[in-house]
């Protein structure tokens, strides 16, 4: 019997003994009973892997992992066991390659599925990597909760989607982000089975010609195993053809489901509002807490006025104003501009006020920016299929058509641009006008949150009217842009590196910090200030990528690129001949007229490797240092924290650099947590050091994507953010580690981007998730015990 058959058999099977043990018809098997069976029926086009033969396939390989073959619990069949090394190891993995490519270029509509189970103590978040003969790779990723064998349940992953009937033809809201959204709603309902979720790559790949996939868990903080069985390419079910209608009620919660603490209608809300109100006691902090969250019970040290950072028997740590060890909990994005989502909506764009050249301010920040009258007036539905999304958009001149604003550029997305709402800004509205200005309460209830939950400080991107608060401590922000060169890593993710030898380039930097300088006052409150976010210095996985600076600007000419004309002398200090040059990286290049003109810089050998890194030195000097300065020259009594190094994008080279100008190098880590291996180089640089950004999201309240870290759901969000946590609690080097974000982003997707993760501390809704909010309140109150110890005079 083939494999597909004995499948599908099976399948019939386990249909045959539920109705037997239920005793009645096939017709009458509870919904309960199907949903156990029926992840077994969707129709099975090729198996892949059963893994019911005595030995593993040769064509699967095991990367810091062990495989072996256990019994599923039925007759003569088995499954794979997985134990991940992941403890050990940032990443380990079974990757599957068979001799030749698979081609499933036949299948028009169809998914890769697998059964997976896991048997650790915590949840796993799986990464499921396909790629092609052409280079193309997708990642996907969902979070196993523990489960038995006989519990797993199927996971799919895309390959082809339905077709939305186009001339295009197979253009699909799912694989071509149609929708706007980065993770979008089942196409298919009534079977027990789970949607990879989408994360980044090639989403369309050629499928006459798939190389590999893989199974992988990544910077985990523990050992993981789970189990997979039936690895098979199945049928797509019939696609319900409204999935994406109405999908958003006028709280914009997810029509479509229940969860814990949906708002049905304005007295849940007000209810809700009230209950949570008397909980919070007008935010008062712990008892072990200064005046600005430092460690009372502490020792006390030099009282500087303002924040400091000092290493305290052997652990960096930053000090209050008034001398208390200080440790940075936060959580950051806390501000209105931007929660707002396209509705599909536009308008005559001669009636626009367009972004004047010299804006400070990115799109994403500026805030509501509503149109006029005379626009509003032009209105029409750019996109049927966003429009449709939402059930019950107010109209303008109702009292929530007043959270109604306009976007003029997206950073990507199904539009350009277009007519936004803001949904949180609406509910916000609806709990606290009836209390005052519904914006001043919300300042005032945010400030209690924080210091109720036991959290020490905001984190970065809070609205600047929290500023001086006078209550929690802050971190302010401030971004680089204007009319200044531009170079590229080749890998330009928000957008093109500045040239940062360019004189324009200081120019702008000391007007950022300026204005940045203007918005602090002076405040003791402020911790320090970070300055751009996740810039695209490199990729350190490849040298190719960890050097793209040099490999795209060495190919440009110096007279119209300053840091061009940098390099050149540069190399010109160094070697004084071309001939010199040449023999060292193996080159053949006439003159330095032509070194500067524009040259073929792919590498040759270790030299031209070594040189391509005291380049990308100088220009990671010159950019801290110019910033470094403008602080310096602004704000001489904060700290200047760097520029937020994306864990994607940190060449050694760029954080060395980093060190030498910045009082505390900040990194974004979206990681379970921070393991020992891959922080060990900061043993070398022995610098304070801060995460401006992590978070873990779930799909069971309603929205479709989780964000970069999955758990399992609500009450395993709150474990796994004390498990990460205190990862940068116990590492001597953090003196910090903010959430992102505040408040979940909209379903829809947010309109800068179309991200839509349940990472926020607070719902739409701006009703917290208790269990988060629990663990919060559990880690804090022994956050400087934990960090410095039991402490006696």
């Amino acid at each position: 019997m083939n494999n597909i058959r004995r499948y599908r058999l099976a399948a019939t099977i386990a249909v045959t003994v539920a109705t037997y043990l239920a005793g009645c018809s096939v017709s009458e098997v509870s919904k309960e009973q199907i949903e156990k069976i029926q992840y077994k029926e969707h129709e099975v086009l090729e198996m892949l892997y059963s893994f019911d033969g005595d030995t593993i396939p040769d064509d699967i390989n095991f990367v810091d992992a062990t495989g072996t073959l256990v019994s599923d619990g039925s007759d003569n069949s088995n499954a794979l066991r997985i134990k991940m090394n992941s403890s050990e190891s940032k990443y380990t993995s079974v990757l599957i390659q068979p001799e030749k490519p698979w081609d499933w270029s036949n299948y028009n509509d169809f998914s890769i599925a697998m059964d997976i189970s896991n048997q650790g103590n915590v949840s796993t978040q799986v990464y499921f990597d396909v790629s092609d003969m052409d280079g193309g790779n997708y990642t996907r990723s969902v979070a196993i909760p523990v489960s038995e064998l006989s519990d797993g349940k199927t996971y799919y992953g895309k390959m082809r989607g339905h077709d939305l009937g186009t001339p295009e033809g197979d253009i699909n809201v799912e694989l071509n982000f149609e929708s706007g959204l980065r993770g979008n709603p089942p196409t298919w309902q009534g079977y027990n089975d789970t949607q990879f979720i989408s994360m980044w790559g090639s989403k369309n790949l050629n499928t006459k010609a798939i190389t590999q996939f893989s199974l992988s868990v990544q910077s985990a903080l523990r050992a993981k195993e789970i189990t997979i069985d039936n690895i098979r390419l199945i049928k797509n079910p019939p696609k319900q053809q409204d999935f994406l209608v109405g999908l958003i009620d006028k709280f914009g919660q997810n029509s479509t489901v229940e969860f814990p603490d949906k708002v049905h209608d304005y007295a849940e809300l007000i209810d809700q509002r009230d209950a949570e109100l008397k909980s919070l006691q007008n935010g008062k902090k712990l008892n072990s807490r200064s005046k600005y969250s430092g460690w009372i019970d502490g020792p006390k040290l030099k009282a500087s006025g303002y924040f400091r950072t000092e290493k305290v028997n052997g652990k960096w740590s930053l000090v209050t104003p008034d001398g208390y060890l200080f440790w940075s909990s936060g959580i950051a994005n806390i501000r209105l501009a931007n929660t707002t989502t396209l509705t599909g909506y536009d308008f005559d764009q001669n009636y626009i006020v367009q972004r004047e050249p010299g804006d400070l301010t990115p799109e994403d920040s500026i805030g509501m920016n509503r149109a006029s009258d005379q626009a509003v007036k032009t209105r029409f539905v750019q996109s049927k299929l966003r429009a449709d999304m939402f059930l019950d958009l107010p109209e303008y001149d109702e009292p929530m058509g007043a959270h109604y604003g306009y976007r003029r550029e997206a950073h990507s997305g199904p539009l350009e641009r277009g007519e936004v709402y803001s949904f949180y800004r609406a509910n916000l509205d609806r709990k606290y006008s009836e209390m005052g200005d519904f914006e001043e309460m919300w300042h005032k209830v945010t400030v209690d949150r924080m210091l109720n939950w036991g959290f020490t400080s905001f984190g970065n991107w809070i609205a600047p009217a929290l500023y001086d608060n006078n209550r929690i401590p802050y971190f302010a922000n401030g971004w680089i842009i204007g009319n200044f060169k531009t170079v590229s890593s080749g890998n330009d993710f928000w957008r093109p590196l500045p040239d940062v030898f360019d004189p324009e380039f200081k120019e702008r930097a000391e007007i950022t910090v300026k204005q940045v300088a203007a918005e602090v006052k002076g405040n003791p409150w402020c911790v320090g200030v970070f300055i751009d976010n996740e810039m695209s210095f490199g990729r350190p996985d490849r040298i190719e990528t960890r050097l793209g600076i040099m490999l795209h600007t060495l190919r440009r000419d110096g007279s119209e690129v300053p840091t061009k004309a940098k390099f050149t002398n540069m190399m010109k200090d160094k070697y004084g001949t071309i001939d010199a040059l040449n023999n060292a990286w193996d080159k053949s290049i006439a003159s330095w007229e032509e070194f500067d003109k524009g040259i073929n810089s792919d590498l040759n050998n270790d030299i031209q490797i070594a040189d391509y890194s005291d380049m990308l030195h100088a220009y990671a000097n010159q950019y801290f240092a110019v910033v470094s300065n403008a602080v310096d020259k602004f704000m001489p009594n904060h700290m200047y924290l760097g520029s937020r190094f994306p864990d994607w994008g940190m060449p050694i080279e760029v954080v060395r650099a980093a060190a030498k100008h910045a009082d505390v190098v900040s990194y974004n880590s979206y990681k379970e947590g921070l393991t020992k291996k891959t922080w060990e180089f900061l043993a070398e640089i022995d610098m304070p050091s801060i995460i401006g950004e992590y978070h873990i999201g779930s799909t069971d309240s309603g929205l479709y994507h989780p964000g970069l870290i999955h758990g399992a759901d609500q009450e395993d969000r709150g474990r796994m953010f004390k498990d990460y946590i205190y990862s940068a609690i116990d590492n001597p080097y953090f003196v910090g580690a903010h959430w992102f974000q505040y408040l979940d982003s909209p379903i829809t997707g947010r309109a800068h981007d179309g991200e839509n993760y349940n990472v926020g501390f607070v719902r739409t809704t701006d009703v917290p998730y208790k269990p988060l909010v629990k663990a919060a309140q559990e880690v804090h109150k022994e956050l400087y015990e934990r960090r410095f110890g039991k402490y006696k005079e």
